[in-house]
């Protein structure tokens, strides 16, 4: 079941009064300050300074007020669109060639299907500040290299020990174990190098050494393995609140927030802008691993293309274990509703994109 309102591709929104019919901003509750402080305190990864990197000012946060109205999108087809595009790069970046197996493995995993939400994330946070598609299409590539990487090692038995995978067996049963661990080094590798050799030259080495640094930061001992190794180490135990945000944030948020914060960067955004997209990164990568754990115990194995319940018999730390249930829901929406706050600095007609992503991302249903 869907628990946030699907709001239509067509219908006005108006985000002083809500986020759509039925979806009212959420009323001020102990999460508020919980969210703040998300949003505040992950400091941008070490990349070189610059007027790109440096952090925001305290009265450059101001800025627009949340009372912009979206225009007409179509976003099912924007996604189809967008989708179509990048598995075609994917699909030539990745060609079948010698050695067969491995580059059978890759692809196996790599082509399998998805909406691609990371690496459209990536484009849209590119064209919010003013670039064009093409200079980030080897980054929305990469992050997708990466995230299939994560999948394949998240499902071999020493991990979370999974059979299925968007409907399909996963890597490690079709190609065994061994494969697929050297798959998932292959694609993690192979990321760096299409952005490094693929990026047009009209974006400078500079932005392009920026986004690869903010990559591989995401992807590391202080991004999204710290989070798997915490994660690893919570099961069976009782973790704090913080604790489960610091799993998720890493674990999950990081790849999403460099998803976002490299388009920007490749885009040629300003310091405010790749801020404010980084802050707004942050709430919906949170919300996606929510959503995730709160699917994982209202959905079957059949609805989520996945093995169903799988934490609740690992014993891991979710919000729905933590807070209950409905308040996982209420955390949801308040998440849903900062990022939509830090939406409001750009142009409406712009930001419809990642409106409509953060809003696809809090009512997907697996």
């Amino acid at each position: 079941m869907a628990f946030l309102t699907t709001i239509s591709s067509n219908e006005n929104l108006f985000l002083h009064k809500g986020l759509g019919n039925g979806f009212p901003l959420p009323p001020k509750t102990s999460y508020s300050h919980h969210l703040n402080i998300i949003c505040m305190k992950i400091q941008p990864s070490h990349v070189a300074k610059s007027s790109v990197s440096q952090p925001l000012q305290s009265q450059e946060v101001a800025s627009k007020p949340l009372n912009f109205v979206f225009p007409d999108f179509n976003f099912d087809e924007y996604m189809k669109k967008e989708a179509k595009m990048v598995n075609k790069a994917l699909d030539e970046a990745v060609p079948l060639q010698n050695p067969i197996k491995i580059h059978e493995a890759m692809r196996y995993s790599l082509l399998a299907g998805g909406k691609r939400v990371r690496p459209v994330l990536c484009l849209a946070s590119c064209e919010i500040v003013g670039g064009e598609e093409s200079m980030a299409i080897p980054m929305a590539c990469a992050v997708e290299m990466i995230n299939t990487m994560t999948l394949i090692h998240d499902d071999l038995p020493c991990m979370d020990n999974d059979d299925l995978r968007r409907g399909k067996p996963t890597n490690h049963k079709v190609f065994g174990e061994e494969t697929a661990i050297l798959a998932g080094d292959a694609l993690l590798s192979l990321a760096f190098e299409h952005v490094a050799a693929k990026t047009p030259t009209n974006v400078s080495p500079e932005r392009v050494v920026r986004a690869i640094s903010e990559l591989g930061s995401a992807v590391g001992s202080q991004g999204l393995v710290a989070g798997q190794i915490m994660d690893i180490a919570s099961e069976g135990k009782q973790v704090s609140l913080e604790e489960l945000e610091y799993i998720h944030v890493h674990k999950t948020s990081k790849l999403l927030e460099a998803s976002v914060v490299c388009g920007a960067i490749l885009g040629g955004g300003l310091v405010i802008e790749v801020e404010r997209l980084r802050n707004y990164a942050r709430c919906i990568g949170l919300l996606f691993q929510v959503v995730d754990d709160i699917l994982d115990v209202t959905k079957s194995s059949e609805e989520l293309g996945k093995t169903a319940g799988k934490d609740l018999e690992s014993d891991k730390a979710t919000y729905p274990k933590l807070l209950g249930l409905d308040k996982a829901k209420e955390f949801a929406r308040e998440l849903v509703a900062k990022a939509m706050e830090e939406l409001s600095y750009f142009d409406a007609s712009k930001a419809a994109p990642l409106y409509h992503l953060a809003n696809y991302i809090a009512n997907r249903q697996n």
